[in-house]
């Protein structure tokens, strides 16, 4: 008995147009080129973000610095101003202890020298804290030119022998915390003599 082999379904004819299409050249040359064009689209939306992103980076470092500096600035404000309240407050004690000192007579120093120095010692000790704390006295001369910077006018007189602006009185001492004015000097000043 012989086996019937099966026949194919179909003749060498078709065979032909079973062959794998294949794309013109020019079809290939069309398709490399849109890929081309895609991957560089691609690749100037990946350069753009790039970009941005080193742009981003580049402000957060920047503020990052400023805010350290802010920091640093503000730490060593602190530092130095941070008394500036209780210096203030102490000023009062100072006038006070100075105009005590200023108003003993010598019957007065002489009848009670043990408290007259004792007044005299706080004030030092006063004046040696505050300078510990960076708090120095400002003490204008008389015949000096008024500054509004440091000093503040509390009257105005005209007084012959001096010129106008000259400091002709003063009533109370300022005081500067480093470079900062805690209170300006308390002072009168010339006007223009009356002629």
């Amino acid at each position: 008995m012989t086996e019937a082999k099966p026949k194919p379904e179909h003749d060498g004819a078709e065979l032909d147009s079973l062959e794998p299409e294949t794309a013109a050249p020019q079809d290939m040359g069309a398709a490399q080129d849109d890929m081309l064009a895609a991957l560089q689209g691609e690749n100037a939306a990946l350069v753009a973000e790039r970009d941005e992103m080193r742009e981003r980076m580049m402000r957060a470092l920047a503020e990052a610095e400023n805010s350290r500096k802010r920091a640093e600035k503000d730490r060593r404000d602190a530092q130095l101003y941070g008394g500036s309240r209780i210096a203030r407050d102490m000023l009062p004690v100072y006038d006070n202890l100075a105009r005590a000192l200023e108003a003993a007579t010598e019957e007065t120093r002489a009848a009670a020298a043990g408290l007259v120095e004792g007044v005299d010692l706080t004030l030092r000790e006063l004046t040696n804290v505050l300078n510990k704390h960076g708090v120095e006295r400002v003490s204008p001369e008389v015949g000096e030119m008024f500054d509004p910077h440091m000093h503040q006018a509390m009257f105005e007189a005209p007084v012959p022998g001096t010129k106008a602006g000259q400091i002709i009185q003063v009533m109370a001492d300022g005081f500067m915390l480093h470079d900062q004015l805690l209170r300006p000097a308390q002072v009168g000043v010339s006007s223009t003599p009356a002629g």
